[in-house]
């Protein structure tokens, strides 16, 4: 499991649940800019990842299972940047 793919695993929960990010993170009780793209990375291109209380909070406000997130992350994806 990569930094890429947990970022897509977000991006494709909350659009499961007819939601952008924003409107996922707002759900959730998170700032809307939460899982913004230009987020994912500080400004010297380190990663940042999504803390798991985050995560948590996703699956929690959409009534979701851990395997319901769990499921988007796919081993086939590398390290791209989104």
């Amino acid at each position: 499991m990569n930094h890429y793919q947990i970022w897509h695993a977000i991006d494709l929960f909350a659009r499961e649940h007819g939601l952008t990010c924003s409107g996922l993170a707002k759900r959730s009780g998170l700032d809307p800019t939460t899982f913004n793209k230009s987020k994912r990375f500080s400004k010297y291109e380190q990663p940042r990842w999504p803390s798991t209380g985050s995560i948590a909070k996703i699956i929690s406000a959409t009534g979701a299972t851990p395997q319901d997130f769990f499921k988007f992350i796919n081993n086939d994806y590398g390290n791209e940047k989104d």
